[in-house]
């Protein structure tokens, strides 16, 4: 294993570890009120990218919930997510705002990370086959996901239950280079930091490629 893929192993390692025992410190009725997910049962069921997981309380463990996929998650970087939301996060309402990464708190610290890590990734992933992008919420219903009638290919879907963001791509050709923009409903600053909200993108668009993979 090369040394730099060894470092941020072992660091989500005691990152799972660190937010796991102040996961176990917690009122669970106060996480669920807070995150406006209701405490059952020795855990809490949530959504993330129209994938069904249930999280255990008060030793966290993740699984994906239903039938014969039920089984542990050991994606450490989904994993420190969903802990560090149950932890810190927190559900509000939107009220009908967009906002760019740029707009979060200290998003404009880390906005080249981003771009470079984020939307770049999009360009690249997606920016020549729009058809394609389009597809995957075609098809796959349980991302929540609508199309933004007033644009080329613009997509909102709920990343975590009731939290949403948008993909927009224009396609390259053979004069420009594809481009793309990621916007946040205005309730996800509750829910995520700034490092966060890039993790969760970063997530994000694995699990599109997974499924635009899955057809080709």
């Amino acid at each position: 294993m090369p040394e730099s893929t060894a470092n941020r192993k072992d660091w989500r390692d005691q990152a799972d570890a660190h937010y796991s025992k102040q996961y176990r410190d917690l009122d669970p009725l106060e996480i669920g009120n807070r995150c406006n997910l209701p405490f059952e049962a020795g855990g809490f069921s949530l959504r993330m990218m129209g994938t069904d997981y249930r999280a255990a309380f008060p030793e966290f463990e993740l699984r994906r919930a239903g039938g014969e996929d039920d089984r542990p998650v050991h994606d450490e970087s989904l994993r420190v997510l969903i802990l560090r939301y149950l932890c810190f996060g927190r559900w509000e309402p939107p009220k009908g705002r967009q906002l760019s990464y740029s707009d979060i708190p200290w998003g404009n610290l880390y906005f080249n990370n981003f771009d470079g890590r984020c939307v770049k990734r999009v360009e690249r992933t997606f920016g020549n086959d729009t058809r394609g992008f389009s597809g995957i919420f075609e098809r796959n219903k349980n991302l929540r996901a609508e199309k933004l009638a007033d644009k080329e290919c613009a997509w909102r879907f709920e990343l975590i239950n009731d939290i949403f963001m948008t993909i927009l791509i224009w396609e390259g050709d053979e004069d420009f280079p594809p481009k793309a923009q990621i916007l946040f409903d205005d309730n996800f600053p509750a829910a995520f930091s700034a490092e966060d909200t890039a993790v969760a993108c970063d997530i994000c668009i694995s699990r599109l490629k997974e499924m635009k993979d899955k057809y080709e």
